[in-house]
């Protein structure tokens, strides 16, 4: 079975390289008003690390993050990538592909990619693979997520042989505007949804955590961009500020791409002015 879902995603590897016009308008929110691409990269660039918040399911929300990598890249910014999309029990195997040790296959095979892995998340990985970039493997086994969205915290220290593939510290208040965001996107209902909280915590602690180990253990000027749902970085919250409280000093700038059905009426107020740095807008998926 495994095999067969592994020729399926290969089969719909794309054949061709996607159309490079990616339709987009850029929002600095700190100078509060509309910029371009090239300035918010040449900003991007002096920071230590870069949250993008991706919409899962848009199509040129990642065409836009490959962009992001590849304008840093360009202009020879040292560049780790980090990737909500892998857990930390499959770093070994990340680490093996990109080195040339062990085919695609091979990979795909052992490292559970996320189902639209072909056309989302492929272009970010072998792009680093060709420029020999490291990528981070950050989130948290979703096994051990799951088994907190049941039992609660206590469930990630349940086998010690696991607790390394979570974050040391944990620090997940059930109150502040994080939680309210998380349960008013749950339904209102806080009491029933804590432990499904928790497990979103878990998750935006370990990704944190893995930027800043990551950040700590590079020699010399990095910037680490890391790619995650919105979600998990708007407002500064979630994975954002867990990277922040581990990283004192340095600055994590977020980016949150948005797709719109009208990118010429757009007039950016509200809430989205506090939701990101800068906010990359680009017509919706089709």
């Amino acid at each position: 079975m495994l095999a067969l879902l592994v020729a399926a995603m290969l089969q719909v590897l794309p054949l061709t390289a996607p159309a490079s016009y990616v339709p987009e308008r850029v929002y600095d929110t700190r100078q509060n008003g509309f910029g371009d691409f090239e300035a918010m990269l040449a900003n991007l660039a002096q920071a230590d690390a870069v949250f993008v918040g991706e919409q899962h399911d848009d199509p040129n929300t990642h065409r836009l993050e490959l962009a992001i990598l590849e304008g840093l890249v360009r202009r020879n910014v040292s560049v780790i990538l980090s990737l909500e999309m892998f857990e930390r029990d499959v770093q070994p195997l990340v680490a093996r592909y990109l080195a040339g040790e062990i085919s695609e296959p091979e990979f795909l095979a052992g490292s559970r990619p996320w189902p639209r892995y072909a056309t989302d998340y492929r272009p970010l990985i072998e792009f680093a693979r060709a420029r020999k970039l490291r990528v981070i493997a950050a989130n948290v086994p979703r096994r051990l997520a799951s088994e907190v969205s049941k039992k609660g915290l206590a469930a990630i220290e349940g086998s010690p042989a696991d607790r390394a593939f979570a974050a040391q510290d944990l620090v997940c208040p059930p109150s502040g505007s994080y939680f309210d965001r998380f349960a008013k996107a749950m339904g209102g209902h806080q009491a029933a949804t804590a432990n499904y909280y928790y497990a979103q915590c878990v998750k935006d602690e370990t990704m944190g955590e893995s930027v800043a180990d990551a950040f700590a253990k590079t020699t010399g000027r990095v910037t680490i961009v890391h790619v995650n749902g919105a979600f998990h970085s708007d407002f500064s919250e979630g994975a954002a500020d867990s990277a922040r409280r581990r990283m004192p000093g340095r600055r994590i700038a977020v980016v949150s791409v948005l797709p719109v059905s009208d990118l010429d009426t757009l007039k950016p107020d509200g809430e989205d002015l506090k939701r990101a740095d800068f906010l990359v807008y680009t017509t919706g998926k089709k």
